[in-house]
């Protein structure tokens, strides 16, 4: 298939046309997990779908997926990624990979070519986790991670449960869970990180994901007067909480390497300017590609946390959002995307994933790997995200190659 292409102006128009959908002022998007802005992109994208003659399941998390038959009755290989964003999305992440793909299917059905393999297109319920945690729900409970009733009960940060949710907006479906075997998965993906764009690099094959540890934390102390209660005699849970997220940036610098920590949500209790907090609920992520080191940094935050709310006198307790160990990618298909890309005389190079991605579960069940392309400046989960057009073409032509490369071989095991 050396002389067949995707369309590139035709993958940027449908960007540009979804990218309508959720639309924030200067430029990006909002499509929380089952909000109705997630069920109008739904119903856009299951109907370019239908319109690609695919055949399309929904299954009771909600994931969707699309098959485009190949000649053989055989396990599909599937690429895709999600559709849900967070509060201040941009345009390309995830779902970039699933019109990438339905682009990838178009091009197939244009040049009148069915592969050998099946091809399947799938965009997994709630990736994000903005709304509900954790993150990656759809694909934990697509791949048997997750048990699908305890998905569905789960309550979101407005009280509403999944279930609800997703029978409020009509996508509670019918297809069981863990029911497709899949033979590959390969996920194309804006970097949103800074690396490929510092080095202006098209391509990154990607070798792994990092480890993710999400802590929520919630500190009990005592409301009283901010102007008459001396600071000795005072059990400030804010000041806690503070301490924690001072810590958890300084812990992140003095480990190096890998190790980063965000606390990227706090709600401070009763919230008001002359009242000392009697309570704070705060998260920490933490996150490295090595699992020793990532678990060493949540004994010692958690260790932190214990003591200075013992100090200060008040109460502080903790629950896990999410947990995931490092992931590393298969090792054929991780030089397949490099050796594709070097081929086709893009530059490339192997990186890690900070980000957590579908793809890191499924490979818990078939060979997977990821293709990278640069974010300008690294800017992601923000209305100015941005990838050139250029690198948003390059990376679905790769992404061509490798999954018909893969729809037409012999399984990689």
């Amino acid at each position: 298939m050396a002389d067949i292409d995707i369309n590139g102006e035709r993958l940027l128009t449908s960007l540009q046309e979804f990218g309508r959908i959720g639309a924030l002022e200067g430029g990006g998007v909002c499509r929380l997990a089952l909000t109705d802005e997630d069920k109008a992109g739904r119903d856009w994208v299951v109907a370019q779908m239908k319109a690609l003659g695919m055949n399309v399941t929904v299954d009771g998390i909600g994931n969707v997926v699309g098959v485009h038959a190949g000649r053989e009755d055989l396990p599909p290989v599937m690429t895709g990624s999600h559709i849900d964003t967070v509060r201040t999305g941009g345009l390309y992440d995830g779902n970039y990979g699933v019109l990438a793909g339905l682009e990838v299917v178009r091009t197939l059905r244009d040049a009148g070519i069915r592969t050998r393999k099946p091809l399947a297109v799938a965009f997994f319920t709630n990736e994000e986790g903005s709304r509900f945690a954790p993150d990656m729900m759809g694909s934990l409970v697509f791949q048997g991670s997750l048990p699908l009733e305890a998905a569905l009960d789960t309550k979101g940060i407005d009280g509403t449960t999944v279930r609800e949710n997703l029978e409020r907006i009509g996508y509670r479906g019918s297809a069981p869970t863990r029911a497709m075997k899949v033979d590959s998965y390969v996920e194309l993906h804006i970097e949103q990180g800074p690396v490929l764009d510092i080095e202006k690099i098209a391509i990154g094959a990607v070798e792994g994901v990092q480890g993710i540890s999400w802590t929520e934390f919630q500190v009990s102390g005592v409301s009283n007067h901010a102007g008459t209660t001396p600071m000795r005699l005072r059990h400030d849970a804010g000041h806690v909480a503070a301490r924690v997220a001072c810590f958890a940036r300084e812990l992140a610098g003095e480990l190096g390497g890998d190790q980063v920590a965000t606390v990227g949500s706090m709600t401070v209790f009763p919230n008001l300017v002359n009242v000392i907090a009697n309570r704070v609920v705060l998260t920490v992520d933490l996150r490295n590609t090595d699992e020793a080191v990532l678990k060493s940094a949540e004994q010692r935050l958690w260790t932190f946390a214990e003591e200075a709310a013992a100090a200060e006198g008040v109460a502080i307790s903790r629950r896990s959002l999410a947990r995931f160990e490092p992931v590393a990618f298969h090792p054929e298909l991780v030089s397949l995307v490099e050796r594709t890309a070097r081929d086709m005389k893009f530059s490339v190079r192997r990186l890690p994933s900070g980000a957590g991605h579908d793809a890191q579960i499924l490979a818990r069940n078939c060979p997977a790997a990821m293709i990278f392309v640069p974010s300008v400046a690294g800017l992601s989960h923000n209305v100015r995200e941005h990838t050139e057009p250029g690198d948003l073409v390059a990376g679905a032509r790769v992404l061509f190659r490798v999954l018909t490369q893969l729809a037409d071989q012999q399984s990689v095991r």
